[in-house]
């Protein structure tokens, strides 16, 4: 049965516990976020978290800036950039007078280390592909960087806007050793770390030299808040309520079943942006007893509804994935649509039943003595309780019995790097197809972000040849391959692809939503209150 859209009712019953929750607002300059988890740490070279992100683009600063279009590339902490013709050798000159929050100018000599710290083996980066195949990072002088490449790579740019190439402080993490992100930051962003409290809240206050931002802000600096608070609130009533209430003034983490209410109330303006792609999904192990059957994961694929998820616990605000990618990214093949596995439990119950996989007295299957219950990983929190309980009824429909593992943010990241598990959780972030293939799919990713093992010799091949194709029908082929591979191997259950939402109280100026790696407020410098 479809749920009803009824939070105003227990409003004011939860109005008061709400109220134990949240930091009273001290000035008219600050505001409280609330979010749904916290990250792991906010080293940008060691986490892949969304929670980490949308704090370290307002604590830090990037060569590069991405416009809210999600194409147009633009000034970061360099005010200018040349390329040479064969796509090699990148020139960033850097900004005059950008200081880190402790008043210390930042060099070229600070851009140069902070790169090549993500790059650094020992770093064991998760994302380190995104920086390209790297020959050398070389500080010409104070002001200008030379980023040299072995072979081309056409979203170098692009993937320099990512939180991942924050300029951090070498002597700030040198000091801080395994604590760097989370005892402290020293950063040249908008913002400057003041105190983090692990999944509870982390504070960040003004930057007051910061004048160097973006130029499509209309505000490029100093920002217009003073301090704000990132607070943990896991349930979605209490942060429906503490946004009604005025006790939160801005979320991203809007409940869907809240958003029409949040739509209606005059005192909250809803923002939806769509020009780039956020999907959630299943993966397997492909290496682990159960799962590594094909015929298994295939018939998991075909029992879950993704038509009735998307409607029924999402209201029909989400729209239902069959495919690892937006259809609307580009490099999407059309000719995958044949490849796509639908709802067809009676299909799903065939293979089984081809595959040996017989039901029991207590009707999960099993095999050669083997029972067909999955251990699967997500994250604690209203959202993946709700997507894993929908989808173990799915598959208990055709005798599977996933066995559910929920972890805080905090620790999850860990333990989906761990060989435990036969199946995780997991959302993420792309514009492109190649974008998304590469974080997931490449060998040298495992045992992160590669968690399904996935370790094909002729996927490692086209990635690479997509990556450094420079023709864009040389690279669509290479990534076209790819995703019918992945696809015809059912790596995934694909889940459903979310547009970003933001709910702001209408005594803030409207808030333009940014969709870079799904941190919503960005940088955080048009966050202002009505006059």
């Amino acid at each position: 049965m479809k749920p009803t859209r009824s939070w105003s009712r227990g409003a004011a019953a939860l109005a008061a516990t709400t109220a134990l929750c949240l930091p009273a607002l001290a000035a008219a300059q600050e505001i409280t976020i609330v979010r749904e988890v916290d990250s792991n740490n906010y080293d940008p070279h060691r986490s892949t978290a969304r929670a980490a992100t949308e704090v370290l683009f307002m604590i830090g600063d990037t060569l590069v800036t991405l416009e809210p279009d999600m194409q147009t590339i633009a000034p970061g902490i360099a005010e200018s950039w040349d390329v040479s013709d064969d796509g090699l050798v990148y020139t960033f000159h850097l900004k005059e007078g950008v200081q880190f929050c402790d008043g210390k100018e930042m060099t070229a000599d600070d851009v140069v280390y902070s790169l090549e710290r993500w790059i650094d083996p020992e770093t064991a980066s998760p994302v380190a592909w995104r920086a390209g195949d790297v020959e050398s990072i070389t500080a010409i002088d104070d002001r200008t960087v030379e980023y040299r490449l072995d072979a081309p790579f056409t979203e170098l740019l692009y993937q320099l806007t990512q939180s991942f190439a924050t300029v951090i402080d070498r002597e700030n993490v040198e000091e801080l050793g395994e604590d760097f992100g989370i005892n402290g930051f020293n950063g040249t962003g908008p913002f400057c770390w003041e105190s983090w409290t692990p999944r509870d809240r982390l504070v960040i206050t003004r930057h007051e030299a910061y004048d160097w931002g973006p130029p499509w802000y209309e505000n490029q600096g100093p920002a217009h808040m003073e301090r704000i608070s990132w607070q943990i609130v896991p349930e979605e009533s209490t942060r429906t309520v503490a946004l009604m209430t005025g006790q939160t003034q801005v979320t991203q983490y809007v409940p869907h079943i809240a958003l029409q209410q949040l739509r209606d109330a005059p005192n909250i303006e809803v923002q939806r942006h769509d020009e780039a792609f956020w999907t959630y999904f299943m993966g397997f192990k492909v290496d682990r007893e159960t799962v590594a059957d094909e015929d298994v994961r295939r018939a998991m694929n075909l029992a879950v509804d993704q038509e009735a998820l998307a409607e029924d616990l999402f209201f029909g605000e989400v729209e239902p994935a069959y495919s690892y990618v937006s259809t609307a990214a580009l490099d999407w093949d059309p000719e995958l649509e044949e490849h796509l596995l639908r709802h067809d439990p009676e299909e799903a119950n065939r293979i089984l039943d081809e595959a040996g996989w017989e039901r029991g007295p207590d009707g999960v299957r099993q095999k050669d003595g083997v029972r067909l219950e999955p251990v699967t990983y997500v994250f604690a929190g209203s959202t993946w309780g709700k997507i894993s309980e929908a989808v173990q009824a799915d598959l208990l429909e055709i005798g599977v019995a996933m066995d559910i593992h929920a972890f805080d943010a905090t620790v999850a990241w860990g333990q989906m790097a761990t060989q435990d598990f036969d199946i995780f959780g997991m959302s993420y972030p792309y514009i492109t197809a190649g974008e998304a293939l590469n974080l997931y799919f490449r060998s040298e990713n495992m045992p992160t972000p590669n968690r399904m093992n996935w370790d094909d010799e002729e996927t490692d091949e086209l990635l690479q040849a997509g990556k450094t194709a420079l023709d864009e029908e040389e690279r669509f082929s290479n990534y076209a391959q790819v995703l019918r591979k992945v696809h015809d191997a059912a790596v995934w259950i694909p889940l459903y692809h979310e547009p970003m939402y933001i709910a702001h109280s209408t005594d803030l100026e409207p808030v333009q939503p940014h969709n870079n790696y799904g941190a919503g407020l960005y940088k955080g410098l048009d966050l202002r209150f009505r006059d």
